[in-house]
C-alpha cells in the first residue's frame, strides 16, 4: 500500500495547532505513531488525546525549537519512545517581525534564523543517522512561498524560508544513497493562527484570493495531505524538491484582470 504509514514513527514539530496539528492527525490516520511536539505540553496533550480518540497512537514531547538543548533532548526522547523515527516533519517556525526588512532588529532576525533554520539542522543531524542505519526515512520541511517571491511585509521570514530549499537539497545529496529522502513544501496563504493577521485583513485576503488560480486561501489539512504523500512510499523516487501548494498563486496571470 503506497500511502500506508503503518509501522512508521513520525515526529512533527510545532504540532499543537494549525498545519502541524493537521499533519500529526493525518499521519496518524494513515497508521503512523506520532510524536506531537510544541512549546506548551498542555496544548500537545490535546492533540494527542484527539489522535487517541480516533484510534491512533501518539505521545507528547514538548520542545522550544529556539533552544538547542531542548531540540537535542527532543531527538533523543523521540528515538527512545518507539526505538526510531522514520518521518521528521520540521514545521515549527516563528515570525516576530512584520514590515520592511530595514525595520527588523538583529534580535528578531536571530530568533527567526534559529527557530526556522538552525533547529532543522540540529534535528536532522541527530535523527538522520538512525534513519540511514535502518535503511531510510523521510524529512519534510515546511517552507513557504514567501521564500520564493519578494514581498513587503515578511522579508526576514522569507529569507529563512528560502534557506529551506538549500537545506533539503543538501540533505538529499548527503543522505540519498542511504535511503533518506528530503523535501520541502511551500504553502501559500493558509488559514492558521500564525497567518491570522494576513487572512483576517480583508484587503490582503481579497488580494490573495484574486491572485490564486483557485480563488481562495488554503486550509491546514490541504498541506497535511502533501506531507502525508512525501512521507509515504508513494514518494520513494522524489527527493531534494520544494513542492509548492498555493492554490495556483505563483502561476496566475496577473494581467488577465480576473
Amino acid at each position: 500500500m503506497l500511502f500506508s504509514l503503518a509501522g512508521k514513527v513520525a515526529l512533527v514539530t510545532g504540532s499543537s495547532r494549525g498545519i502541524g496539528r493537521a499533519c500529526a492527525e493525518e499521519l496518524a490516520k494513515l497508521g503512523a505513531k506520532v510524536i506531537v511536539s510544541s512549546r506548551k505540553p498542555e496544548a500537545c496533550d490535546q492533540v494527542v488525546a484527539a489522535i487517541r480518540a480516533a484510534g491512533g497512537e501518539a505521545v507528547t514531547i514538548p520542545c522550544n525549537v529556539g533552544r538547542k538543548d531542548e531540540v537535542l533532548a527532543l531527538a533523543e526522547k523521540a528515538v527512545a519512545v518507539w526505538g526510531h523515527v522514520d518521518v521528521l516533519v520540521c514545521n515549527a517556525a516563528v515570525n516576530p517581525a512584520m514590515g520592511p526588512m530595514a525595520a527588523g532588529t538583529d534580535e528578531q532576525f536571530d530568533k527567526i534564523l534559529t527557530a526556522n533554520v538552525k533547529s532543522q539542522l540540529w534535528l536532522c543531524n541527530q535523527l538522520l543517522p538512525q534513519m540511514a542505519a535502518r535503511g531510510g526515512g523521510s524529512v519534510i520541511v515546511l517552507s513557504s512561498i514567501a521564500g520564493l517571491i519578494g514581498q513587503k511585509t515578511i522579508g526576514l521570514y522569507g529569507i529563512s524560508k528560502a534557506a529551506d530549499a538549500a537545506i533539503i537539497r543538501n540533505l538529499a545529496v548527503e543522505w540519498g544513497r542511504q535511503g533518506v529522502r528530503a523535501n520541502a513544501i511551500a504553502p501559500g496563504l493558509i488559514r492558521t493562527d500564525m497567518a491570522r493577521a494576513l487572512w483576517e485583513n480583508p484587503a490582503f485576503h481579497d488580494a490573495a484570493c484574486k491572485s490564486s488560480a483557485l480563488g481562495r486561501i488554503g486550509e491546514p489539512r490541504e498541506i497535511a495531505a502533501a506531507v502525508c504523500f512525501l512521507a509515504s512510499d508513494a514518494c520513494r523516487f522524489l527527493t531534494g524538491q520544494t513542492l509548492v501548494v498555493d492554490g495556483g498563486a505563483l502561476i496566475r496571470d496577473v494581467f488577465d484582470g480576473g
